[in-house]
């Protein structure tokens, strides 16, 4: 009997067919067949879906912020030492920092030793506020915080204007998913395949498809009559078609292999490990994505120790994944021209729910990793978690410094690339924070404002207020306030409701509202 995940299978293996052939694939359409020389740098954007918990990640481990931390969590709470506490962060010098990685973190708190990661604090969307995963994660796949309609991702537009890209690389461009993500909308140039030995064409017959050892002799299968089918390529059907075909080919001509014996074997390893094969076999890929699921940690998210805990296991699998993809890199040579970047849609709430879980929240710490990172240093301006410091908004860590400047001082000192302007309409102001290696571009086309000024993040106990004008609060479910004109004053009593049905449904209404006002003013701080 056919499974349904089976079943899924071949369905999605027919749509890429139909694709294919259809040349309606925008994920197929990529070009060129010459190797382009692997004299470039690489980013490579690694989406965490569902909210990462930033704050068990990396945790306050001293001072005041160690008391409100565990005040907040009184479940969740990460222990500051032991078998099962917090991974200390220290400075190149040896001087503590105040903060600490998760206990699975090992593979990421090593390569915070070796100078190689670099944490910035309190990221996300700063001028837009939203509890919306959907909203939330379009806004930072289009790069255009509260402009949805673009059609384009930020991806799709570095690519696009990305400098020195000469000739026809076979694989500017690389989403390892199952479909084409939505930073890499409107781009013809960038490949989505959820694995190299899956990118083929299976549609029909299995012994029509193409010649194999055991075929009849003379059998020329439907696969490979392709490329013949779209010359000489005159029309746009043609063109797509032949752009398809070609892209299958390359893929089937790479030497791409298993995963390696030192490899974590979790899907989120595999798909890095596709990566990391196609940046050492010289396609000349540019930008590069994947995701990894399973962050919205609204109940039962678990802390650290023995046995399971959700949460531990996620960062356990985040950790040894890209501990295993940076120490190939730089086996092979390659990572003093990659860099990775870690980001999620916001963090969660400071405090814990009644759950034993953690809500949506607003800012969360990005992580830069790589050979040109100017590692083991936090940035970012941190104000603390004292609960009057957090109170203007909501009580959750706030974002000061907006993600689209650590993107654009990688994309300029790292991939020489200015135009700001068209990969991140509408942003302007951006100064650089320091966090990677290289020098500067007078940034293109970039719109005119002032940005968060940076403030390297402080050591246990220091309480740095912010330099930039207070980001606009998160959407929350608090009733608006009517207007002064309509409000009720003291001398004028409020207007009862008319006689009737009407009257006792507005009634009814006014009585759930009171007790909305009620409940938020329990819960909202």
């Amino acid at each position: 009997m056919n499974t349904i995940e089976e079943s899924r299978r071949r369905f999605l293996k027919g749509c890429a067919a139909a694709s294919a052939i259809g040349a309606v694939g925008p994920g197929l359409f990529f070009s060129g067949s010459a190797h382009a020389a692997n004299g470039h740098d690489t980013v490579v954007s690694v989406f965490l879906r569902g909210g990462m918990d930033g704050l068990n990640v990396v945790i306050p481990v001293a001072g005041e912020d160690r008391v409100h931390y565990e005040q907040a969590r009184p479940d969740l709470a990460i222990a500051a030492s032991g078998t099962y506490g917090a991974l200390p962060l220290t400075l190149a010098t040896g001087s503590a920092t105040g903060f600490g990685l998760h206990p699975a973190a090992s593979g990421l708190r090593d390569l915070w030793n070796d100078g190689l990661l670099a944490i910035v604090q309190c990221c996300g969307l700063l001028t837009s506020v939203t509890r919306s995963h959907f909203d939330a994660q379009l806004s930072i796949d289009l790069g255009t915080p509260g402009q949805q309609g673009i059609g384009s991702g930020w991806l799709a537009r570095a690519l696009a204007t990305q400098p020195g890209i000469g000739g026809t690389p076979p694989l500017p461009g690389l989403a390892v998913n199952s479909r084409q993500p939505a930073n890499f909308n409107g781009s013809t140039s960038a490949l989505t395949m959820s694995s190299p030995g899956d990118f083929e064409l299976n549609a029909g017959a299995w012994s029509w498809q193409r010649a194999r050892d055991n075929s009849p002799a003379g059998l020329v299968g439907v696969n490979d009559v392709l490329e013949s089918m779209w010359s000489p390529g005159a029309t746009g059907l043609e063109q797509h078609g032949a752009r398809a075909e070609r892209a299958l080919r390359v893929i089937a001509q790479q030497p791409y292999g298993a995963l390696p014996a030192d490899w974590p074997t979790t899907a989120f390893a595999r798909q890095l490990w596709t990566v990391a094969q196609s940046i050492q076999m010289n396609l000349g890929l540019r930008y590069a994505t994947v995701d990894l699921g399973g962050w919205d940690t609204h109940e039962g998210q678990g802390t650290a120790g023995s046995g399971y805990h959700y949460f531990q296991n996620k960062i356990q699998e985040l950790s040894q994944a890209l501990s295993a993809f940076n120490r190939t890199l730089a086996a092979s040579g390659h990572l003093s021209r990659v860099t990775t970047v870690v980001q999620s849609e916001f963090g969660r709430r400071v405090r814990e729910n009644a759950n034993r879980g953690t809500d949506h929240g607003y800012g969360n710490p990005m992580l830069v990793m790589g050979g040109t990172v100017n590692g083991r240093r936090l940035y970012g301006n941190w104000l603390g978690l004292d609960p009057q410091v957090l109170s203007p908004y909501y009580g959750d860590v706030p974002v000061t410094t907006d993600h689209r400047r650590v993107l654009s001082e990688i994309l300029i000192r790292r991939m020489r690339n200015p135009n700001l302007g068209a990969v991140f309409p509408g942003y302007g102001g951006y100064t650089p924070l320091g966090l990677m290696k290289g020098t500067d571009l007078a940034p293109v086309g970039m719109a005119v404002a002032a940005a968060p000024a940076a403030v390297a993040a402080p050591v246990a106990g220091s309480r740095p207020r912010p330099a930039s004008p207070r980001p606009p609060r998160p959407a929350s479910p608090r009733p608006a306030t009517p207007p002064p004109s309509s409000r009720p004053s003291p001398s004028q009593p409020r207007q009862e409701p008319p006689r009737g049905w009407s009257g006792r449904l507005q009634r009814e209404v006014m009585r759930l509202q009171g007790r909305l006002e009620r409940w938020l003013r329990e819960v909202m701080p």
